[in-house]
């Protein structure tokens, strides 16, 4: 039987699921017969299983989903017209790994943002850093760190860090030169160094008429459509789609 000064030192490393665990083989007669290696692998698999669930649900928490019950296994398909085969496979997140982006383009309602999301939440189920914004809030975050010395380049780093970006509402609203230069810092400080998904209702070439329509406009959008999948989340309003939905179900 494990002793208290065992217990207290396991807690004091940081190890309570070992001492639950351990716990729970004294009051199982099963393990008193299981050899060492089977009992001690048991005991290593349990503490890693706990370990990692604890470690998504502190990812998914700190990167502020908008829609944080969004899961790509309960995706709506009927009548939507959105490619299966292809989500599946960007919920796979094998894109990130390689530093590619996704575009999630559709009128308002169509269900971009929750889509957005579920493939966040897949990669953060898969270790990956992960944060949520919608472009106007990023904005404001700009404006407030402009102002002060050395604002800008430290939230520049800030979302750099993250393996993935995403960016809701992008080009929701035409921006004027500070706001298009910090877009263009924060774009090519994650070119070919992570994976940002944006949420649009305009086309590349609408982008750039949203940007200025100059260089740094250009050179934005050029960093961004040669490494990015272009996702038609189609034309169906899933707001009112599931408003239906859940009156029927009510019914």
């Amino acid at each position: 039987m494990i002793n208290d000064e065992s217990i207290r030192k396991l807690r004091e490393l940081n190890l309570p699921e070992m001492v639950e665990i351990l716990h729970k083989q004294q009051d199982d007669i099963t393990f008193d017969i299981m050899p060492f290696d089977e009992r001690m692998q048991y005991i290593t698999d349990y503490v890693y299983q706990l370990k990692q669930d604890a470690r998504i649900k502190r990812l998914i928490r700190a990167s502020h989903f908008r829609y944080p019950s969004a899961d790509i296994h309960s995706v709506h398909y009927e009548k939507r017209g959105i490619n299966r085969s292809l989500l599946l496979q960007l919920g796979s997140c094998a894109f990130v790994k390689r530093q590619h982006n996704i575009s999630f383009s559709g009128p308002t309602g169509v269900g971009k943002t929750w889509l957005a999301c579920a493939i966040g939440k897949q990669a953060c189920k898969s270790g990956y850093r992960t944060m949520y914004y919608r472009m106007p809030e990023l904005l404001e975050e700009f404006l407030l760190q402009e102002s002060k010395i050395g604002g800008r380049r430290k939230l520049v780093k800030k979302l750099q860090r993250y393996d993935l970006l995403i960016i809701d509402e992008w080009m929701s609203a035409s921006l004027d030169d500070r706001q298009v230069s910090f877009v263009f810092e924060l774009i090519e400080s994650r070119y070919q160094n992570g994976s940002t998904i944006f949420c649009t209702q305009f086309s590349p070439d609408e982008w750039l008429d949203r940007l200025g329509g100059g260089p740094q406009a250009d050179a934005i959008t050029d960093r961004i459509v040669h490494s990015t999948i272009f996702f038609d989340s189609g034309e169906l309003n899933m707001r009112e789609t599931m408003s239906t939905v859940r009156s029927q179900g009510s019914a």
